[in-house]
């Protein structure tokens, strides 16, 4: 089992940055890859982006290119998302999310464990 627990959303004007932190317990060994997804009301949940331990590929979501960030810092068990210039449409419960096998295949994000979510508002 990995547990996955969330921190640092809040609301912030649209422009701005905010800062996601996720630390990882239990079998964060087992763990392939890091990442994060998103969900509003009445959606989907959808990727935003994934980072794997090995070797540290990244993959992000097209909305979110070349705003958000994802970073790892495994001698602590952590990850992070930045981000920066943040639109209304980035508002949403961020979760984090890992997988044993591989959380980007053909385009997709595939995520089997995941946080209690955190909540990002971003105002016009």
């Amino acid at each position: 089992v990995v547990r996955l627990v969330e921190s640092g959303g809040g609301s912030v004007q649209a422009g701005g940055s905010l800062r996601l932190s996720c630390v990882a317990s239990g079998h964060t060994y087992s763990t392939n890859c890091m990442g994060w997804a998103r969900q509003t009301p009445g959606k989907e949940r959808e990727g935003v982006a994934t980072i794997y331990t090995g070797g540290g590929s990244t993959f992000y979501a097209d909305s979110v290119k070349g705003r958000f960030t994802i970073s790892r810092d495994s001698a602590n068990n952590s990850l992070y998302l930045q981000m920066n210039d943040l639109k209304p449409d980035d508002t949403a419960i961020y979760y984090c999310a890992a997988d044993l096998a591989g959380c980007y295949q053909s385009g997709k994000f595939r995520f089997s464990y995941w946080g209690q979510g955190t909540q990002v508002t971003v105002s016009s």
